[in-house]
């Protein structure tokens, strides 16, 4: 059998992913220990034995992190930080043998690429020396507890945590009140600076250990493909994608400048960071009604939904698991509902970040997120779900196997899904009484909505590694990094600091995943590939009609496509994965646009006779 286009540029990306990693991996084999090359076997049981250990060891550190992060004291971040030194050893550990593996001649692709997965399995790589692999360990532990306990005190004595200046960002109109709710949470982030730089310094160390440059090629080559094709791929989806960004970036101005006038507005075209009603201006949607101005109203409010039927937190979750189970999925296990975190308790301290767990890499699958009863709620809720379901559905695989086929399918899948939350879906649950009345204006403030949310955040999502990388790279100093955020900023978004920020501020340390060391790109990935999933789904449903009506709900044939996908964890590249799901092997943007065509065309009209763009 001949190979095919995609057997041919997938060994092409393969050979020159390894490529890339020839020279500086010769110069890390060349001043390690490796002594001879080994055989495949040798190799296999290398691989068998590791992926034993690291699994043990990961059980341990998942159960001390999840007691710490719903326990937040000095003792239980002992205990994570114990726990963590230990699997970060053994990751290294493995990760540097894998590195000298990669060296014996005559190895099979599939056990390079096993190897390859080894030398990454670590997020962040440290040095070989026991001082050096508790200091960054405790750097990280620290770093997000200071983000964990953070609170903004006024000067009446009042202080709140970050979960409720959120909201009041959410609904507040008074630009005073918002810039004050901005400026107090970033009083959080400066003493972070010293400790992340101390971070980067030791793990690019271990990065360079690996046989990379810098911690940045270290995430960029996880892919399946060199660091250097991974950033050239993101800027082209980046770019496919920016004139429908701007076109919304340049509505939302408008509405901006006629609410709150002109003096609070910049004439450089971008927009305060304040204004948008979200802590970090990433999504925008809280501010709908200033935006649409009430002109058009969606076909349903979810919000007063949820309270008129009296939804509280456990019932959104069983809303969700019942999108899921109607695909043909099994329910989540009993110990999923006693053991979960739904809501803020009110006696100690937590992180409630959002986050989903598969604490035993069996079937003790939790999510944990202080859950607050808004529509907005409902798909995070949905996207916690798709990471516990993907989680359930590799867990047979291999260790190194037990993940999604790239990052970005595992924050994609529950988006995708929440996606199939329309108003057909609604009357379906009993929700929604009828169908609401079909019409351009309920039409544009549905996509609108949605645009505000999954659009608007587009470009945060890029510039939030594409920051990390140039740090990583040395290319911005400790002093400069929070001039290179907001040149970042101000270039991708159009957006502006409303006040000048000095050197002194650490603003890129008042979003949890810069001092938790999360990397970013997975999420851009993930905006676009949740609508790429939608329209394969809608296709295997055999729904006819625009793709932004599209429910997949309760199709058995869709869920049994999906599941196949899940099920493959990352056993091949994830170019094959999504091929095998969607019949294209890249991240194609064209999903998205079909999806927001519509709103497309309705903003190009709105913008006319508007100056649009903004000063980078």
């Amino acid at each position: 059998m001949r190979p095919s286009k995609f057997d041919n540029r997938r060994d092409r990306m393969l050979k020159a992913a390894y490529g890339r990693a020839i020279a500086p991996l010769a110069l890390a084999v060349a001043t390690s220990t490796f002594a001879a090359p080994a055989t495949e076997p040798e190799v296999r049981e290398f691989i068998d034995s590791a992926g034993a250990r690291a699994g043990e060891l990961g059980v341990k550190a998942t159960r001390a992190e999840w007691v710490f992060q719903n326990f937040i004291t000095h003792d239980t971040q002992q205990m994570a930080v114990e726990a963590s030194k230990a699997l970060t050893t053994e990751g290294g550990s493995n990760a540097r043998e894998a590195r000298d593996y990669l060296a014996s001649p005559g190895l099979s692709p599939a056990t390079r690429r096993d190897l390859e997965l080894i030398r990454h399995s670590v997020s962040v790589p440290s040095p070989a020396d026991a001082r050096s692999i508790a200091e960054l360990v405790e750097i990280g532990a620290e770093l997000k507890s200071i983000y964990a306990t953070g609170k903004y005190c006024a000067e009446d004595g009042e202080c709140s945590v970050l979960r409720d200046m959120e909201l009041r960002m959410a609904n507040s109109r008074d630009s005073d009140e918002l810039l004050e709710l901005w400026q107090g949470w970033r009083q959080v982030s400066p003493p972070m600076r010293d400790l992340y730089s101390r971070q980067v310094e030791l793990a690019n160390k271990g990065a360079r250990d690996l046989g990379y440059v810098d911690l940045g090629d270290y995430w960029r080559s996880r892919y399946d493909m060199s660091g250097e094709a991974f950033s050239a791929d993101m800027e082209r989806y980046w770019q496919e994608a920016k004139p429908l960004y701007e076109a919304l970036q340049c509505h939302v101005r408008d509405r901006l400048e006629a609410f709150y006038g002109e003096a609070v507005m910049p004439d450089d075209g971008t927009i305060p960071a304040h204004l948008l009603g979200n802590m970090w201006a990433q999504g925008w949607s809280n501010i709908e009604d200033v935006v649409m101005e009430g002109a058009f109203e969606a076909p349903y409010d979810l919000t007063r939904i949820l309270e008129e039927r009296e939804m509280d937190e456990e019932a959104m979750v069983k809303m969700a698991e019942g999108f899921f189970t109607s695909l043909g999925l099994e329910p989540l296990p009993e110990t999923f509902w006693e053991r979960s975190l739904f809501t803020r308790p009110e006696d100690r301290d937590v992180v409630c970040h959002a986050s989903a767990w598969d604490v035993d890499a069996k079937d003790d699958l939790r999510i944990k997120m202080c859950i607050q009863r808004t529509g907005e709620e409902v798909r995070v809720v949905h996207h916690e779900l798709g990471h516990n379901y993907y989680q359930r559905a590799y867990n047979e695989q291999p260790y190194y196997y037990r993940g999604s086929a790239n990052a970005g399918f595992h924050e994609a899948l529950g988006d995708a899904i929440a996606l199939s939350v329309t108003p057909a879906y609604l009357v379906e649950l009993g929700l929604l009484d009828q169908l609401p009345e079909t019409s351009e204006a309920n039409t544009i403030a549905q996509l609108m909505n949605l645009a505000l949310d999954k659009v608007a955040f587009l470009p945060f999502g890029y510039i939030m590694d594409k920051w990390r990388w140039q740090v990583f790279a040395g290319e911005l100093t400790p002093e400069e990094y929070n001039a290179g955020w907001w040149k970042l900023r101000r270039e991708y978004q159009g957006i502006s600091s409303p006040v000048a920020r000095g050197a002194d501020a650490f603003d890129p340390g008042a979003k949890y995943h810069i001092p938790a060391n999360v990397s970013y790109s997975r999420y851009f990935q993930a905006h676009l590939l949740q609508f790429q999933f939608h329209r394969e789904m809608c296709e295997k449903a055999g729904f006819k009609g625009p793709l932004y009506a599209c429910s997949a709900y309760g199709s058995k044939a869709a869920g049994e496509a999906l599941n196949a996908m899940l099920s493959a964890g990352r056993s091949v590249p994830w170019q094959q994965t999504l091929a095998d799901f969607t019949g294209k092997d890249d991240v194609d943007v064209s999903a998205m646009l079909e999806y927001f065509a519509p709103l497309k065309s309705w903003l190009d009209e709105q913008n006319r006779g508007r100056q649009c763009g903004w000063e980078a």
